[in-house]
């Protein structure tokens, strides 16, 4: 468990040093906004092209594999504050985001075996504690950029604290977990072909499932301080504390289904996520004052931020020990499709419409999400709704 808990808190501290950081990182690299776009695209590339190989690499030498790509993320964190250019921070981002795949595959597979391991819910706990990580973070870069401090020795500063993780708490300790089981060969015989034709299946289900649940994390993550200030006209320090509203009530969230999970079966608590990041959507979407805007911003955050973890942990479960990365790296390269599409598709909605009409039909997709859930847990089977218990 602590090693999970530690992956998730420094991957959480890189991303949210990385948003407050990131414009004197487009200041140090002299590109524009549409510049900086572009770049900020290269990372979803890289994620993509690196999340399924890397769930291949687990599955074969299996937790080795977490130290050696969170050390690679952590000195590719500091690449961007290095670039001069808009290719060079490119380059910079494509491998940052590569590897930033990689290790969003590797503690997502390490939390689903300690939960198995542990017998207890456990994933929601982790991504828990990313959320809390990213608000530390992002407060802590803000006061240091308030103190004059530049791209380099932030990005620095937080490469020495995550490759201390990795060297200190991450390496496995013993030998259980580094090798093959006899199980990943018993999986290629032909025999098993048709079990492997229902697991493609379900994967996709989960993979669309998680996704939508994307969609609206991210659209929300990122439009709602947009939201605030030009929908409602709320005052700049109000509209720029709405992300940490939705990241404080997400860490909330999580903690909180995470212990519902001792109770609850895990399809009930991924219905009743998305039903109620539906309602905080349109709170949010339809309110005519910013402070209504951000109970609904944050009631949407407590809602979706149980479905990813939830969805991971019943893939994990599904799959068992001898696919369990390969499997989980499927669904998260299915699902970042989702982190990265939904906030352009809010925008492109937004230019059609209007930015309220574009998250109110946020609300519809969380809807959908409650709705697919019982469908994804029949496809899956009863393994994958196993609640985890003592």
């Amino acid at each position: 468990m602590l090693r999970t808990a530690i992956g998730f808190s420094v991957f959480g501290l890189f991303w949210g040093a990385w948003g407050a950081i990131l414009p004197a990182v487009r200041s140090g690299a002299g590109v524009s906004d549409a510049g900086l776009g572009v770049a900020l695209l290269m990372i979803g590339l890289g994620a993509l092209v690196s999340m399924r190989f890397t769930g291949y690499l687990i599955d074969r030498y299996g937790a080795v594999v977490l130290p050696a790509v969170t050390v690679l993320f952590a000195l590719c964190g500091v690449l961007p504050a290095l670039a001069g250019s808009a290719v060079t921070l490119s380059i910079a981002l494509l491998l940052l985001g590569a590897t930033s795949g990689a290790m969003d595959v590797a503690i997502n597979a390490t939390g689903s075996q300690a939960e198995s391991v542990a017998g207890r819910p456990v994933m929601n706990l982790a991504h828990g504690l990313f959320s809390v990580a990213v608000v530390v973070a992002s407060l802590s870069t803000a006061a240091l950029r308030a103190t004059g401090a530049a791209a380099l020795p932030v990005l620095a500063g937080t490469a020495v604290v995550i490759i201390i993780a990795a060297l200190t708490v991450l390496i496995p300790r013993g030998t259980s977990t580094t090798r093959p089981t006899e199980t990943v060969k018993a999986v290629s015989e032909k025999p098993t072909r048709r079990k492997l034709g229902r697991l493609e299946g379900a994967l996709l289900m989960f993979g669309v499932l998680c996704a939508l649940a994307y969609v609206v994390e991210n659209a929300w993550q990122s439009w709602s301080a947009v939201h605030l200030d030009t929908s409602l006209h709320a005052a700049p320090g109000l509209a720029s504390s709405a992300p940490a509203v939705f990241a404080a009530a997400a860490a909330t969230g999580r903690f909180a289904g995470n212990a519902l999970l001792k109770r609850v079966r895990p399809v009930q608590l991924l219905v009743a996520g998305g039903c109620i990041a539906a309602v905080g959507s349109l709170i949010a979407s339809l309110a005519d004052q910013p402070w209504s805007a951000l109970v609904g911003i944050g009631v949407a955050g407590l809602g979706t931020s149980v479905c990813a973890p939830t969805i991971i942990g019943m893939v994990g479960a599904w799959a068992g020990p001898e696919r369990r990365a390969g499997a989980i790296s499927v669904v998260t390269t299915i699902a970042y499709l989702g982190f990265l599409i939904g906030p352009a598709a809010v925008g492109a909605a937004a230019s059609l419409w209007t930015l309220p009409t574009a998250l109110s039909a946020v609300a519809v997709l969380a809807v959908v999400v409650a709705a697919l859930a019982p469908v994804a847990a029949r496809i899956a089977g009863p393994r994958a709704t196993h609640v985890p218990t003592h």
